[in-house]
């Protein structure tokens, strides 16, 4: 339904300056702690031993909730000693965190850094789907990406302790693959290849394509000699990064955008940009579209995929909804009535005021506000800063919007459709 338009609150100062600042940060006194040292492959084979399963079993039995942490490190080195017990119970806890990323990732076998960077199990099996035989997996890892291609697909990384935690993972799966030590930098692949290069340094991410190990332009470089070229890549790569003639998909799963891949030679599906939204499956490509008209909001507002915004289609989305943008560099679509579609979310505008704190206190105490819930976009503001000089104490949860409408700053009382 369509309902009444939004009311419209007059006047009111400009307040976003004050609302810029973050919150003091909070000091401990306390260094921070030090990094786990990455797992080596002695540890591996220590943990893949008969009494490195059974010492993982015993930690996976106890309480690993960061409360009972202390008291569990020391049960499991009382149990097995002090050089596997640490071993052990850092394997407990990655196990369980794993889940969240593959259904069996509580019987899969991890590193910490491996599992930071491991690919969901739905995107693993979606980028799968772009070949149809074996692939040449490139810096494989522990073999998030692997284990999801086609049987008989070769796995290469110069980490042997991850090529042994590979080979482990491999047989859980019964899987059928190989596994190579090799420096990617010296390879010359042929046939289908998919690539993760690393993009952390030192321990930190790294967002330039060229400091990517190996980098992204030796990557992309192989494309004359493959048949098929996959890359993840991370969502914020630079549009200068992507050449001619690969495509961008931009993958989001749940509405939480994940990666950026390039797609080369046979596994390019002939399209410059897509946004791929999972579990669904919906793709968003960009064919052309007349750009989009700039007007002030409307009754309804939709806020785009973040994959969708990423790929830069924010514009096939409005002309498939019959949209319009509130500003020509602000990801939001305005409507007078809601079309269904999968690539964004729809909230009904119910108030809409020049950008005032005073004013936006007001509007939330009519609405009965509390929690207050702040997206925003074109603005400086910060949320959390806004929340404490706001001081609602009212008994429900309200989302209010914050972005620009024709070069000025607005807020949006909003409810998600």
């Amino acid at each position: 339904m369509v309902g009444h338009p939004p009311r419209v609150a007059e006047g009111g100062a400009r307040q976003v300056q004050a609302l810029t600042r973050p919150p003091p940060r909070q000091r401990t006194g306390r260094p921070p702690a030090s990094a786990t040292p990455p797992l080596a492959a002695a540890g591996v084979r220590r943990l893949l031993s008969d009494a490195g399963r059974a010492a993982v079993a015993l930690a996976q039995g106890l309480d690993l909730a960061p409360a009972a942490r202390v008291a569990t490190a020391q049960a499991v080195r009382d149990a097995v000693g002090p050089e596997l017990g640490p071993l052990a119970l850092e394997q407990a806890v990655l196990k369980e965190r794993a889940r969240a990323k593959h259904p069996r990732g509580d019987a899969l076998w991890w590193t910490g850094e491996a599992l930071e960077q491991a690919t969901a199990h739905e995107v693993a099996q979606h980028r799968a789907r772009r070949f149809d035989g074996p692939v040449l997996d490139v810096c494989c890892s522990v073999g998030g990406d692997l284990l999801a291609l086609p049987d008989g697909s070769t796995g290469v990384d110069l980490d042997e302790a991850r090529l042994l935690l590979a080979a482990e993972n491999a047989r859980v799966l019964d899987r059928r693959v190989q596994l190579v030590r090799a420096d990617a930098a010296s390879l010359r692949p042929g046939g289908d290849v998919f690539a993760d290069p690393a993009r952390r340094r030192g321990g930190r991410r790294t967002f330039d394509p060229a400091s990517y190990a190996p980098p992204l332009d030796l990557v992309l470089g192989w494309l004359p000699r493959v048949r098929a070229l996959g890359v993840k890549a991370a969502p914020g790569l630079p549009d200068e990064a992507v050449p001619e003639g690969v495509e961008l998909e931009l993958v989001s799963l749940r509405g939480e955008v994940k990666e950026a891949v390039l797609w080369g030679g046979a596994a390019r599906r002939g399209h410059a940009r897509t946004a791929t939204l999972l579990p669904a499956g919906d793709v968003l490509v960009d064919d052309p579209v007349p750009a989009p008209a700039v007007r002030p909001p409307g009754r309804w507002l939709l806020e785009p995929d973040g994959a969708v915004i990423r790929a830069h289609l924010v514009a096939q989305v409005a002309a498939q909804v019959d949209g319009w943008l509130l500003d020509a560099s602000i990801a939001y679509v305005a409507a007078d009535a809601p079309a269904p579609t999968p690539y964004g979310t729809w909230f009904e505008v119910l108030d809409l005021l020049p950008f005032s704190l005073k004013r936006l206190r007001e509007v939330l105490r009519t609405h009965d506000a509390g929690q207050v819930v702040v997206k925003k976009r074109g603005t400086a503001v910060e949320p959390e800063v806004l929340r404490r000089q706001l001081g609602m104490r009212g008994s429900r949860e309200v989302t209010v919007v914050l972005t620009r409408a024709e070069g000025r700053q607005v807020a949006m009382v909003v409810r998600r459709a």
